[in-house]
């Protein structure tokens, strides 16, 4: 099982969309083991969405498609907490 997941750094109004086989685990990676990387720099990340998936290749299409502007204007409509 494969989770496409949105972080959202409030702070730093920041999104990041990733996929993973280990939710807890990659989500404490990015707000506490992380040395480098992107995401280190705005921290702390909120798990604001997930969708799950049977196969890498469909979360990997589905984290694509999430990047794109139209799903990333969705996200920010739809799902930041205001």
């Amino acid at each position: 099982m494969f989770i496409v997941y949105v972080l959202y750094s409030e702070r730093f109004d920041k999104i990041y969309i990733g996929y993973t086989s280990n939710l807890p685990e990659r989500l404490r990676s990015h707000n506490e083991l992380g040395k480098k990387g992107w995401t280190i720099r705005y921290r702390p990340w909120l798990l604001i969405h997930t969708e799950t998936f049977e196969t890498k290749q469909e979360a990997l299409s589905r984290e694509k498609e999430l990047k794109n502007a139209k799903w990333r204007a969705w996200i920010r409509d739809a799902l930041i907490p205001r």
